[in-house]
């Protein structure tokens, strides 16, 4: 499809209202950058800790980067980062290596002290050599992936079909992610077990218990991207692997996701706040520093814009969608991401019984493809209007796959016709998956044929949900009712996305956030930092 400001579009959408619509992403979204960059959080910490190689955890399952993080911030305080500070006790003598360290420091048997002048720079020097080899490992990774797709091949065609696993078993998770790539899967999905995203630490090792999804570990992404790559070389194409990097943990999941070679993360800007009620500042400063991780290891993001319909109106809050997508944009790309890794989303969830609602939904989606014609994008299938009527919710998903392919969509996610009824079978996926093959292949180029009229009805409803979004973007750049305050998290506490109203003083995390201080250093943000310049 023809991208705006590129040759003529299809939708009649100027050029000048496409680039207004940039133009006051980055203004509303830029002072939430700068906020970013002023602090930093236990996680962005912790995460550093585990680049420079220290994993595991203690005899009560709490991660020694949690360990030690906690037990400098209560001697120096989080403003001064936590790299000056450990590797300036490595260098005294505290301990041989970092878990040494970690386990003096809970057992409370060393301090830890901000060092200044010569020791300062000698600490972070120490510092970024050790962040350095996580970094390179992460590198090494990226490479890895790049080789055995040429060497076992890809995907054969778009959109890739995404498929979610989800036992609470990594190893019943396994032999079920295999057979989905068998029958024809292009990326397993592994859900985190719910509540995860509220644990302010990363839970060691490989599990065998999680309420409706598995434990996201850095044991768990090894086991199953050995699985995959077994599979992959059976299959000869390359299985992508998907996780989720958002919750309290954000830069620790991302980071480990990298080291172990996902290909795929779950990271939106506004989910976390929105959805699970963290502090919209902590969110920030964390998805910032994920993204970076995310850039330099080649990971495809996924947006989660679709949430927002399940608790607001997918006809009235269409706006906020593509005001979110480009806000998710502008931040992606501001941290190093590229188009190809913009896994932009948005979803099928107008109700059926409204009139003209596929027209509505294809309308929105040409919208997305013809605004960001260089991303992936992710479309998720109906859930919220699905009843348990298995038969009607199998052809909701065969015109939501119709969708998929008249405009040209990189990600789509297989829906089930049991969704809301079961946790899906084996065999529910299967016929799924059929689904989404029979109108791959009988409509999977319609696109070339499907060209609206300029002035019918999806064209016109295009237009005017990308008008509306314009004036949600120039609405929230003009608030100014919270002085020195960007403008974004207002429009956040008012409840402007998915009717959640988050404000920036409020949410869980708030308390794992600090302004950095004068003398802040952290190697991995300077690395990361400096990759994209």
């Amino acid at each position: 499809m023809a991208a705006a400001g590129k040759a003529k579009s299809q939708l009649g959408i100027a050029t000048a209202d496409v680039r207004r619509a940039r133009t006051l992403a980055r203004q509303v979204g830029k002072p939430i950058v700068d906020l970013a960059t002023l602090h930093t959080t236990v996680s962005v910490e912790r995460a550093t800790l585990r680049l420079a190689g220290l994993g595991g955890a203690d005899p009560d399952g709490t991660p020694w980067v949690n360990r030690l993080t906690d037990a400098v911030r209560a001697d120096t305080g989080l403003e001064h980062g936590v790299s000056l500070p450990v590797w300036d006790a490595l260098r005294r003598g505290e301990g041989d290596d970092l878990l040494t360290l970690a386990q003096k420091a809970a057992a409370g048997s060393v301090t830890f002290r901000v060092p200044e002048g010569r020791d300062a720079a000698r600490a972070a020097s120490a510092a970024r050599k050790a962040v350095a080899v996580g970094v390179k490992q992460i590198d090494r990774q990226r490479t890895a992936r790049e080789r055995m797709i040429a060497k076992v091949g890809d995907a054969p065609s778009k959109p890739w079909i995404y498929l979610i696993v989800a036992t609470g078993d990594i190893h019943e998770d396994i032999p079920q992610a295999q057979a989905a790539a068998r029958e024809g899967a292009d990326i397993i999905a592994v859900i985190r077990s719910t509540g995860q995203s509220l644990l302010d630490f990363v839970p060691e090792g490989a599990t065998r218990e999680g309420f409706a999804g598995t434990y996201a570990t850095q044991e768990n992404f090894r086991l199953m991207r050995a699985a995959l790559d077994e599979t992959s070389k059976e299959l000869g194409r390359y299985v992508r692997l998907t996780n989720y990097a958002s919750g309290l943990c954000m830069p620790e999941i991302a980071t480990l996701a990298g080291l172990e070679r996902l290909d795929m993360m779950l990271n939106d800007s506004m989910y976390g706040i929105l959805f699970r009620d963290i502090n919209p500042i902590r969110t920030f400063v964390d998805q910032r520093f994920s993204r970076q991780i995310h850039a330099r290891a080649g990971i495809i993001i996924n947006t989660g814009e679709d949430n927002y319909l399940t608790t607001a109106d997918a006809i009235e809050a269409a706006h906020t969608v593509t005001t979110s997508q480009l806000l998710n944009e502008y931040f992606a790309k501001e941290a190093g991401l590229e188009d190809w890794q913009l896994g932009l989303g948005h979803a099928f969830e107008i109700d059926p019984a409204v009139p003209d609602s596929f027209r509505l939904e294809l309308a929105h989606a040409m919208l997305a493809r013809e605004l960001f014609p260089d991303a992936p994008l992710k479309w998720m299938p109906p859930t919220r209007h699905m009843t348990g009527d298995i038969f009607k919710g199998y052809l909701l998903d065969g015109f939501f796959n119709l969708v998929g392919a008249m405009t040209g969509q990189g990600i789509l996610l297989v829906g089930m016709m049991t969704e809301a009824v079961v946790t899906p079978w084996i065999s529910d996926r299967d016929l799924a998956l059929q689904n989404v093959r029979y109108v791959m292949n009988a409509a999977g180029n319609l696109r070339e044929d499907f060209h609206p009229s300029p002035d019918g009805f999806i064209a016109t409803r295009a237009r005017e949900v990308l008008g509306d979004a314009v004036g949600l973007l120039e609405q929230i750049k003009a608030d100014t009712s919270v002085p020195g305050q960007p403008p974004l998290l207002s429009a956040i506490a008012d409840g402007t996305f998915g009717l959640m109203k988050r404000p920036a003083d409020k949410g869980k995390g708030l308390e794992g956030v600090a302004r950095k201080a004068a003398d802040y250093y952290n190697p991995a943000t300077e690395i990361l930092d400096g990759a994209q310049q």
